[in-house]
């Protein structure tokens, strides 16, 4: 019976930190995402300013995430149940904030819901209905990408919704919220606040990115034109359905990293986790068999190795 070749302690070491950083390297691919150079204009130009901007950034974030993931663990050991909207204008980082946070953590137990558009069904239903269905069990995380707030946004912007039902959503959104947070859901709202001037600039930085340009629908291009009319929506919403049950908190996001940490930071400290003591992990020895051989795979079945 064959058996695996004998590591040597750094050997192994070794090998155990380059599968570690591995890990890390997503951040680095979406960092790398975040600064992708426009056509003709050279990269790598950051003086030493910016690098140690950066380094501390992701020293940082690092901390914040292994917060998260202790978070994680409360939320399930407690049966806790955790709402977190995510509110902004288009390209005012609400996702890149969203994939920081999920990043470490399970997707069983943190879930992110971004919704289409209603279908025909869905239009005739209760308002707050498909996104009630959403809504976490015990031990869950739900970080709501866009949420049922789109009706005071978009909606109301676009004349997607009658005045009527604009505001009888007013009505309804505050008792809505009050109903959750007495059913045991802890709710935390946040709107992600950036200037005309950096959603200009991040708009031309999707129309330029190939990488980007999906992201930007012919909704987004009309809510460019309509600013003004999205800034008093907004302004609306914030004065409208600030409760002392669900209170809005404003991120100011035109810097993209600084964002996030200071939206991590908050919700952290807006929960009253603790660290989860769990049992020492020993990894079992590995069942042996005296008769199994492992099988070749067929050379057919094999994806090609050009890397």
């Amino acid at each position: 019976m064959s058996q695996l070749p004998a590591l040597d302690h750094d050997e192994l070491m070794l090998r155990v930190s380059r599968d570690l950083a591995d890990s890390y390297d997503e951040e680095l691919e979406m960092e790398l995402e975040d600064h992708h150079p426009l056509p003709g204009v050279e990269g790598g130009a950051a003086g030493a300013g910016e690098k140690e901007y950066r380094r501390e950034y992701f020293q940082q974030l690092f901390r914040l995430q292994a917060e998260l993931v202790k978070l994680q663990d409360w939320v399930v050991a407690t049966g806790q149940k955790i709402v977190i909207v995510f509110e902004g204008r288009d390209a005012a980082g609400k996702g890149g904030a969203i994939k920081r946070i999920t990043q470490r953590l399970n997707p069983r137990v943190c879930r992110i819901v971004a919704l289409p558009a209603p279908n025909d069904r869905e239009r005739t239903q209760w308002y707050f209905q498909r996104y009630v269905t959403h809504l976490p069990a015990a031990g869950e995380i739900v970080l709501f990408d866009r949420s049922w707030y789109n009706r005071a946004g978009v909606e109301r912007v676009m004349g997607f919704c009658t005045p009527d039902e604009y505001e009888e959503f007013y009505r309804s959104v505050p008792e809505f919220e009050r109903m959750l947070v007495r059913s045991g859901i802890r709710l935390l709202k946040y709107w992600f606040s950036i200037t005309d001037e950096e959603q200009h600039l991040r708009f031309l930085g999707r129309i330029h990115d190939p990488l980007k340009q999906w992201k930007l629908s012919s909704m987004d291009l009309e809510s460019r034109r309509r600013w003004e009319d999205y800034t008093k929506a907004k302004e609306i919403m914030l004065e409208r359905s600030h409760i002392a049950e669900a209170r809005w908190w404003v991120v100011q996001a035109v810097d993209k990293k600084r964002a996030r940490l200071n939206c991590i930071d908050h919700l952290l400290k807006q929960l009253p986790y603790g660290e989860v003591q769990k049992s020492t992990v020993v990894l079992p020895e590995r069942q042996r068999h005296e008769h199994y051989s492992r099988q070749a795979v067929p050379a057919e079945m094999l994806v090609p190795e050009l890397y």
